[in-house]
């Protein structure tokens, strides 16, 4: 289980970035968060990561409380960040050196057949194209099986056909072994294909508005009427979290829309 306890975070400069973040994620649930400009979401991810310390309160994995990047824990940025140096296959299997031999291939070999990209093990990052690089970027990151797998607006620098290919792909190596993943985005039909749970966040400082139970069987038919019952409900939270407090001319106080941006 994974828990956040009342985390804040305020940066040297004063800003606050999050304040009382508390939520739990259950062991292989998918919590994809989503909110406005300045609501903490990667500041969220780097505190579960241990890249970042949190300033108020604690994340803890399994009773172990994170204050350094575990073993137990991968994450999968913006950008692919491949080795330019290594092959492939051998980006794949980085972090897999502990293994033997045998393993690492099997290991390797799945996963990249998981991404369709069997064909490419041989290759250098820089003949793959944005989407491959990202597909191996994924995979590399689930190959050593972690718990826990942050990923961090994977598919924003894709094009719309492209992400909704990797996010099949993503759901395919998750239903491997069904690591617990947490994911930042700003796409709604993407938090909506993917999560079972979706976390509206209001900004300055980031905390949690409102958490949205997405309990569509997959594979998710984007054109259903289900599908769109939980897209009203997710931006009909995405609005509100980002009223803000409007004085008029007679001194009423009222709440407005757009106080913010989510996309």
């Amino acid at each position: 289980m994974l828990v956040l306890d009342r985390v804040g975070k305020t940066y040297p400069n004063g800003v606050r970035a999050l304040e009382g973040l508390s939520l739990a994620v259950a062991p292989g649930e998918i919590l994809v968060t989503i909110g406005g400009s300045g609501c903490g979401k990667s500041t969220m991810l780097r505190a579960i990561s241990g890249l970042d310390t949190p300033t108020q309160g604690k994340v803890v994995l399994d009773g172990t409380v994170i204050t350094a990047p575990h073993e137990k824990i991968g994450i999968v940025f913006q950008e692919p960040r491949l080795l330019p140096w290594l092959r492939v296959a051998d980006n794949v299997g980085f972090g897999l050196e502990q293994y033997p031999k045998a393993e690492r291939r099997t290991r390797v070999a799945g996963a990249l057949d998981r991404v369709g990209l069997t064909e490419k093990a041989r290759v250098w990052p820089r003949e793959l194209s944005g989407g491959q690089a990202q597909r191996v970027a994924i995979a590399r990151a689930l190959v050593p099986r972690p718990q826990v797998l942050l990923l961090d607006e994977p598919f924003s620098a894709l094009d719309a056909f492209t992400r909704a290919d990797l996010q099949d792909h993503l759901l395919d190596l998750w239903a491997d072994f069904k690591p617990t993943l947490v994911m930042v985005t700003h796409d709604v039909d993407e938090a909506i294909v993917l999560a079972d749970r979706v976390m509206v966040m209001r900004p300055r400082p980031g905390r949690v508005y409102e958490e949205i139970a997405c309990d569509l069987p997959r594979p998710r038919d984007r054109q259903s009427a289900a599908f769109d019952f939980v897209k009203r409900r997710v931006l009909a939270a995405l609005d509100r979290s980002l009223e803000r407090a409007v004085v008029t001319d007679d001194g009423e106080t009222r709440a407005a829309a757009g106080g913010g941006l989510w996309w």
